[in-house]
């Protein structure tokens, strides 16, 4: 079968991954461009693809104008890795051109252009998935399972907390990190994989009420905060955010408690199952091996545009936990609970707030 051309633009920290996961993919799929405004950084990444697959990296197309990649018709997916407030520019652009897309989250910082987005999609019948690949992790797609299944009874409450640390050198070697505009803050571009997880578990949310501060990092958004859910199924959630703990990343927690069942996934990255009770169930054993998320991620990406169907966290899905997100910084701004959707809110309504 033909592989898939695919290009990436934006090629920073994060774009190593994607050339990764397209690496470990180059049966199916094929690296043709890379595109970053700095030229060294797209040589980097042409070597760093050679060193996986031997392609000699002359082979490959490198601009410093994204518009090239997305008038290429040899190109059938681009990979949109760029800071998050260029992303929807680039991403209604490369749909406009009946390009499939594979997202950074968070896939927009408005609710505005995330629904511009899936629509757009729908319209050209385009494939669009999100990169909030913690759901291909093992016993986080278990626990999904059994939550749909009934086996936990009632679900009373869920709880995610993100405890990590960024330093300020973090947020200065880039000069977007940490902006309203380009960026937002813990919630937004750490804590959005637990959000995603914590929506995909459970379901819809109805209200929130959050409160968030900028204590300790020299950066105009939130560097903590904690919000409270109440989901549509009428159970209660909580998030807790921050980039503030002493003296390096702690936890990543998940925890879902119903009537029947306690499940908690912890370590650092969601890697541990620290408690699974579940009534008339055995205890479930994490996987030793478990392949790398975002090759997992694309092989999806990859089989839903074969097969014409929709990736697991296509558009729709990227949009409810930009929508979710939102609500938290309305409601921290407002001091009052938010309804969601939020209605038309973007970060950089939190400018001056």
């Amino acid at each position: 079968m033909e592989k898939l051309k695919i290009a990436v633009i934006g090629c920073g920290s994060i774009a190593r991954k994607h050339i990764k996961a397209i690496a470990e993919n180059k049966d199916k799929l094929e690296l043709t461009a890379l595109c970053d405004i700095d030229p060294q950084k797209t040589e980097q990444l042409a070597a760093g693809y050679q060193q996986l697959t031997g392609k000699e990296p002359g082979k490959i197309k490198k601009h410093t104008d994204y518009e090239k990649i997305l008038k290429d018709q040899e190109i059938d997916i681009v990979a949109i890795t760029t800071s998050s407030g260029i992303r929807p520019k680039i991403a209604i652009g490369a749909l406009d051109e009946g390009k499939h897309l594979i997202l950074e989250k968070p896939m927009a910082l408005s609710t505005k252009d995330a629904d511009h987005i899936t629509k757009k999609a729908e319209q050209k019948g385009l494939k669009v998935t999100v990169c909030h690949q913690l759901r291909f992790l093992p016993h986080i797609q278990k626990l999904k399972e059994i939550v749909n299944s009934g086996t936990m009874g009632k679900i009373v409450h869920a709880a995610a907390a993100m405890r990590w640390n960024r330093s300020n050198e973090y947020y200065s070697s880039s000069p977007w990190r940490g902006t309203w505009k380009h960026d937002g803050g813990a919630f937004m571009n750490q804590a959005i994989h637990l959000i995603d997880l914590l929506l995909w578990i459970m379901g819809p949310v109805q209200t929130v009420y959050a409160e968030t501060g900028t204590f300790i990092k020299k950066i105009e958004a939130e560097d903590a905060g904690a919000a409270l859910l109440r989901f549509k199924n009428d159970a209660l959630g909580v998030i807790e955010a921050s980039v503030c703990v002493y003296p390096e990343n702690l936890e990543e927690t998940l925890g879902v408690f119903g009537e029947k069942g306690t499940v908690v996934i912890g370590g650092k990255t969601l890697d541990i199952v620290k408690t699974w009770n579940i009534k008339d169930q055995k205890p479930y054993e994490t996987e030793k091996e478990q392949k790398d998320l975002h090759v997992l991620l694309y092989e999806d990406m990859i089989n839903a545009v074969k097969e014409n169907r929709e990736p697991l966290i296509n558009a729709k899905e990227g949009q409810k936990a930009v929508e979710l997100v939102l609500s938290i910084y309305k409601s921290s701004l407002t001091k009052k609970p938010v309804k969601l959707p939020p209605g038309d809110f973007s970060t950089e309504h939190m400018i001056g707030g």
